[in-house]
């Protein structure tokens, strides 16, 4: 985790802790870091945020001064970018997001030549010229000086890539879309209605502020009534980049990233594409999923929460399924990072191809009550490493034995130590919880 960058990026409030001047100097790095021997070619994407567009006319000023030629996407999603990356030639890619946060906030999200996200010694790079630790970095000067290049066309190939992905028509099928006023207005429609879907959108009028504001896979109740009362057969909310998915189905429940995983592991499971048949999952997971896997066989890995440690688990093991409970699903077969657009599609698949409802195949798995709250907290390491913490956290453990967990982790990006637990049932979950949280009070651990 470094200064600037953590898990998903550079993020921060916009002009407050991320600024154009941040910006700038990110485009002036990157335009030089990959111009060294060569014209550098990098490709930039950006969500619906008003503050969008004047990081993206900050990082192109970067990235051409310092002789890099810049293609941009407009809006579209993280994982398009992640595509055109890979498939184009680009040295690297940025996206400019802060995914699911609100509108304020923004994000600058770096793609390796890989489609991947950027390793940490090149973000590490980045915080010391920004903080004025390296020497200042050459100008490119008359021919030398970088291109702007209206790249649509990328975008356009990348919506043809996800049509191409689809087994069937999705003929008769009812599908509700909320796109939470973000990327995924510019591109999710377009694939539904492509393969034939009745297509209902809802929350594809984004105005710079009003992106994940009521809508969208972190306020899914929204979809879930509208499911209901039209009588759709299922619903995909995304978030504000899209590269999270979250369904709903045709009795208006929710289907969270583990019954994703459950359902579409499944499904390769039985057509023997599931490698090692194993799912990857963090340690955020419902322990109702691996109870169902465990009677099915198949297998599961637990990284650390984050869709980055997904995916290296994935690389480093050879699985092809992985993914969050928030929505970040991975199909390394057809992609690099989560896709929610790409996630709904395999949705469909296992759909139409088993025949069977998506409450049906989800039904098989009994989710777990789960409680998680954030305690703010003067210092991380000593909250988790404390004793009489530790000890209670144990005692937890104990009285939940098989039936249950506790997990108590810090935060990657705030000053807060996460508790979380699952149990039989909601009374149980808010006991142990309180119990641990009571023993961080009464030994001074938490602040405000």
């Amino acid at each position: 985790m470094g200064k600037y960058f953590g898990t998903d990026g550079f993020r921060g409030e916009a002009n407050i802790d991320l600024t154009v001047e941040h910006a700038f100097k990110v485009g002036r790095f990157l335009g030089w870091y990959y111009g060294r021997d060569h014209k550098a070619k990098i490709v930039i994407g950006k969500d619906t945020r008003r503050s969008s567009y004047m990081f993206e006319y900050s990082l192109v000023a970067g990235l051409t001064a310092s002789g890099a030629d810049a293609y941009l996407l407009h809006v579209t999603t993280t994982p398009s970018v992640s595509y055109v990356v890979r498939t184009e030639g680009f040295d690297c890619g940025i996206m400019i997001s802060a995914s699911h946060n609100p509108f304020y906030d923004n994000g600058i999200k770096i793609i390796n030549g890989l489609g991947q996200k950027m390793e940490a010694d090149v973000e590490n790079q980045i915080e010391e010229y920004i903080d004025g630790n390296l020497e200042e970095l050459p100008l490119a000067v008359k021919e030398n000086i970088g291109r702007t290049v209206d790249f649509v066309a990328g975008r356009n190939r990348y919506i043809g890539y996800l049509i191409s992905l689809a087994t069937r028509s999705f003929k008769n099928f009812k599908v509700g879309l909320d796109c939470s006023n973000g990327s995924s207005s510019a591109i999710a429609k377009s694939v539904f209605d492509a393969l034939g879907a009745k297509t209902y959108v809802i929350n594809n009028e984004p105005d710079g502020t009003n992106i994940n504001t009521n809508c969208g896979s972190t306020h899914i109740n929204i979809l879930q009534d509208y499911v209901k009362d039209n009588q759709l057969d299922i619903g995909f909310a995304f978030d504000g980049d899209a590269d999270r998915c979250i369904a709903i189905d045709e009795n208006g429940n929710v289907i969270d990233g583990d019954l994703i995983l459950y359902v579409c592991g499944k499904y390769l499971k039985e057509e023997g594409k599931l490698n090692n048949d194993t799912i990857v999952t963090t340690i955020m997971s419902n322990l109702g999923l691996y109870k169902a896997c465990d009677k099915i066989g198949i297998r599961y890995e637990k990284t650390a929460v984050g869709d980055k440690y997904v995916y290296e688990n994935m690389v480093n093991n050879g699985h092809c399924l992985g993914g969050e409970q928030s929505g970040h699903i991975i199909f390394s077969k057809h992609a690099t990072t989560g896709d929610g657009i790409l996630t709904a599609l395999m949705i469909m698949e296992v759909v139409t191809e088993k025949k069977a409802s998506l409450g049906t195949l989800a039904g098989e798995v009994r989710i777990y009550p789960q409680l998680l709250k954030n305690v703010r907290v003067a210092d991380k390491k000593e909250a988790r490493e404390n004793p009489a913490v530790i000890a209670a956290v144990d005692a937890v453990s104990e009285a939940l034995g098989d039936d249950g967990r506790i997990l108590v982790r810090e935060s990657g990006t705030e000053p807060v130590i996460r508790v979380m637990v699952e149990a039989a049932d909601d009374d149980l979950c808010e006991k142990y919880v309180n119990q641990v949280i009571g023993v961080m009070k009464e030994q001074g651990l938490i602040v405000g």
